[in-house]
C-alpha cells in the first residue's frame, strides 16, 4: 500500500464526489484518481522515472500540484516542491542540490528556463500549461499515457517529499518527508478538526509550504472530502469563496488573517459555513484569534515546521480554547517535550526547547548528514523554538529559533541574506536581524561595513540583493555602520544588535 491507495479508494466509495474545485471547475475523486494514474505512468515511461528519483515543481497552487504529489507516491518518487517567490539563483540551487530529474513548470515561471538549460540541462521540463520550447507539454503526455504507472516495492516507508527550509549556513538544507509521515500528519489533521469526508476545505496558502499542502489540503483528500484550491492568496477572493463556496474549514497565518479581517467585506461577509479556522507558522496576536472569535468561528492553533510535516501540537475543535496562547496538546499520533541542554526532560512551566518524536517526524536533511545528526537525536527533533508546558500538558511558544525571521508566515535566516552580502566585493562585514513591523509580524533589516575607501550607497546594495534574494528577503532597510556588537571571539551578536535597533527607532536615530 502506498500514500496514493487512499486516493484510489476514496473514487472507488465515492467516484462521481467532487475531489477538487479549481477556478470554476471541478474534478470528481474517479477523475482524480485515473490522472494520477496517467500522469504516473507518463512519468515512468515517456520521463524514465523510477524509485527514489525526484520531480521539481514550479508553479502557483493548481489540481496538477496534487496529481503529481500522488503519482510520485504511486512510483516511489519525491516531489520537490519549489518556492516561487524564491530567486532563480535559489531555485536553481535547489534542483541541482536534490539532483531533480523532471521538472514540472507553470508558464508564468518560465524567466528560469534560459538559466536552466546552460546550467542545468539534464534536467527535462513539462509545461503544466504550456508548450515549452525545448520540453514537452503534459496534455500530450498523458495522452500517449497508458495504465502502467507502478514501481515495485512501493509502500509508506518510501520517501515523497523534499522540502527545502532556509538553512543557518546559508544554504537551504531539504527535509525528506516519507509517506508515512503524510499519513500520520493526515490523521492528526482529522483529529484536530474533526474532520469528515462531508468537509470542504478552502487552500490559500501556498502548496510550497508544509502548511499549505499538509495542515488540511492532503489530510481531506486522503479521507474523501473535498478542496477548494486558489492559485495564490487574495484576500477578496477568499472571502468571496467563503460566502458562495460555504467550506467548512481553512488555514490562514497571521499575515492572511490580518488581511481577511481587515477587508472592506469582511464585516458583511457570511461566515456561517466555517465551523473552524486553524492559523499558526508564527507566534499568533491574540486580537487576530478575536476577530473571528467574535465572529462565532472557533480559531485552531497548531504548531510545527516542515520537519514535522507539520502538525505536532494542536488545539482541538471542540477541546479547551480558553488557555490563551496556548499551541495545544501533543499530536495524537506524536510525542512533543521540553528539554534543556542536555536533552532531559524539563519540568512543567520551565522554559526549554521543544522537541518533537514520532511518524510524523522527517527521515533526515537531504545530502546533509551532519545537519541531520544535530537535528535528530535519538529519534527527537530539536526545533531550536523555545516553549514552556504546563502541568496539563498545554504547550506555548515563547521564542523563536535563534535569529530566525518570520515575515508574513515566510522564513528568513540572517544567514542566508548575509552571505549574499558579503558577495558584493564593497561589504567588509554584516549583520542582518528582524524589526517588529505591524503588518508583516517582522521584516528583515541589515547592518553593513563598508570596505575601506568604498562610497556604497543602500539603493546600490539592495539592487544588488534582487538578482540573488526573493524580494521578501530583501533588507527593508540598509544601515551604514562602523562596527557591529561581538562576543569576545568576534562572533556578532544579532541580540544585542536588536536591542540597538529597537532603542534607536524609539530614539529617532535610524534614518
Amino acid at each position: 500500500m502506498d500514500l496514493c491507495s487512499l486516493i484510489d479508494r476514496n473514487a472507488a466509495f465515492a467516484p462521481d464526489k467532487p475531489a477538487i474545485h479549481f477556478e470554476g471547475e471541478s474534478m470528481s475523486y474517479a477523475a482524480f484518481a485515473a490522472r494520477i494514474e496517467r500522469t504516473a505512468s507518463a512519468l515512468k515511461i515517456e520521463l524514465g522515472v523510477s524509485r527514489g528519483d525526484r520531480v521539481a515543481i514550479l508553479s502557483l497552487n493548481r489540481p496538477d500540484y496534487l496529481v503529481l504529489l500522488y503519482a510520485c507516491a504511486r512510483l516511489g518518487a519525491m516531489l520537490v516542491p519549489l518556492n516561487w517567490r524564491l530567486a532563480a539563483a535559489e531555485q536553481l540551487f535547489i534542483l541541482s542540490d536534490a539532483s531533480v530529474k523532471v521538472l514540472a513548470l507553470e508558464q508564468a515561471f518560465a524567466a528560469i528556463l534560459p538559466e536552466l538549460e546552460w546550467s542545468l540541462p539534464g534536467i527535462a521540463v513539462v509545461g503544466l500549461d504550456f508548450d515549452p520550447p525545448r520540453g514537452l507539454a503534459i496534455q500530450p503526455l498523458l495522452t500517449r499515457a497508458g495504465s502502467n504507472g507502478r514501481n515495485p516495492h512501493t509502500d509508506l516507508s518510501c520517501p515523497l517529499l523534499i522540502v527545502y527550509t532556509s538553512g543557518t549556513t546559508g544554504r537551504p538544507k531539504g527535509a525528506v518527508l516519507r509517506q508515512e509521515a503524510l499519513f500520520w500528519n493526515g490523521v492528526m489533521s482529522q483529529h484536530m478538526h474533526n474532520m469528515t469526508s462531508d468537509d470542504h476545505v478552502l487552500t490559500v496558502l501556498p502548496f510550497f509550504h508544509v502548511g499549505g499542502l499538509n495542515i488540511q489540503t492532503t489530510p481531506a483528500l486522503q479521507l474523501g472530502a473535498t478542496v477548494t484550491i486558489h492559485a495564490r492568496f487574495a484576500p477578496d477572493a477568499a472571502l468571496a469563496t467563503i460566502e458562495r463556496e460555504r467550506p467548512t474549514l481553512t488555514v490562514l497565518v497571521p499575515a492572511t488573517i490580518q488581511a481577511v479581517t481587515d477587508h472592506p467585506a469582511w464585516a458583511t461577509t457570511d461566515l456561517s459555513s466555517l465551523k473552524a479556522v486553524a492559523t499558526g507558522s508564527t507566534i499568533v496576536p491574540p486580537h487576530l484569534i478575536e476577530r473571528f472569535v467574535r465572529r462565532d468561528v472557533p480559531v485552531l492553533q497548531v504548531y510545527g515546521s516542515t520537519e514535522t510535516c507539520p502538525i505536532s501540537i494542536y488545539t482541538r475543535l471542540g477541546g479547551d480554547l480558553s488557555r490563551e496562547g496556548s499551541t495545544g496538546l501533543q499530536g495524537l499520533c506524536c510525542e512533543a517535550k521540553i528539554i534543556g541542554d542536555s536533552g532531559a526532560e524539563l519540568p512543567p512551566g520551565a522554559p526549554g526547547e521543544i522537541a518533537v518524536r514520532g511518524p510524523n517526524v522527517f527521515f533526515e536533511y537531504w545530502g546533509n548528514a551532519q545537519a541531520t545528526r544535530e537535528a535528530l537525536r535519538d529519534g527527537w527533533y530539536r526545533t531550536g523554538d523555545i516553549g514552556v508546558c504546563d502541568q496539563d500538558g498545554y504547550f506555548w511558544v515563547r521564542d523563536r529559533k535563534k535569529n530566525l525571521i518570520i515575515s508574513g508566515g515566510e522564513n528568513i535566516y540572517p544567514a542566508e541574506v548575509e552571505r549574499v552580502l558579503l558577495e558584493h566585493p564593497d561589504v567588509s562585514e554584516c549583520a542582518v536581524i528582524g524589526r517588529r513591523d505591524p503588518r508583516w509580524d517582522e521584516v528583515p533589516v541589515a547592518y553593513v561595513i563598508r570596505r575601506a575607501g568604498c562610497r556604497l550607497e543602500a539603493d546600490q546594495l539592495k539592487a544588488y540583493l534582487q538578482a540573488q534574494l526573493a524580494r521578501f528577503k530583501i533588507p527593508r532597510e540598509i544601515v551604514f555602520v562602523a562596527d557591529l556588537p561581538r562576543t569576545a571571539l568576534g562572533k556578532v551578536q544579532h541580540f544585542l544588535l536588536r536591542q540597538i535597533d529597537e532603542q534607536s527607532r524609539k530614539q529617532g536615530e535610524v534614518s
